[in-house]
């Protein structure tokens, strides 16, 4: 399941996964960005605990993707909280 965080003034979603478990045991989270666009979205998927961009797709300038790279950094706490609680309906 995913949880929508905020809005953007440009459109842009936060939005965070449930923990995911992979077949190793390893838990992960998805953290994405994304931006409705005349032909699609622009998207950019974090994966935490790594902090890499798993997935990017569209026009996000280098300034933005910094930008995203600090929020996921500072706010990874908060998202494993969020997912381990089910998003903010149970939290």
């Amino acid at each position: 399941m995913m949880h929508t965080l905020c809005k953007y003034a440009d459109e842009t979603e936060l939005v965070i996964s449930d923990i995911i478990t992979r077949d190793n045991g390893e838990e992960v989270i998805r953290v994405v960005f994304e931006r409705p666009t005349e032909h699609g979205f622009d998207t950019l998927i974090f994966e935490l605990p790594s902090y890499k961009i798993v997935e990017k797709d569209g026009q996000y300038t280098q300034e933005e993707i910094e930008l995203f790279k600090k929020v996921v950094e500072q706010g990874a706490a908060h998202f494993y909280e969020i997912a381990r609680e089910g998003g903010f309906e149970s939290a």
